[in-house]
């Protein structure tokens, strides 16, 4: 399943980052291949918002479907 599809309130623990740049940006938001996060909101047509520990990252459309995921 891709971060696209989740739903508010679902633990994901992230499988894999394909693109090497936007894994080196996910990294330096807290996020790595591995890392288990909260879907805390889905923006309709808009982005997906990330929660880990105390911190929020909102990832695009575009971005969070190439991101694959599986429910935690």
């Amino acid at each position: 399943m891709t971060l696209d599809r989740v739903k508010k309130g679902q633990h994901i623990k992230i499988l894999s980052i394909p693109d090497e740049m936007i894994r080196a940006q996910a990294i330096r938001f807290g996020i790595a291949e591995g890392a288990i996060v909260l879907c805390e909101e889905v923006v309709p047509a808009g982005p997906i918002v990330l929660r880990k520990n105390k911190q929020e990252i909102a990832i695009g459309r575009g971005l969070a479907n190439r991101i694959s995921v599986a429910l935690n």
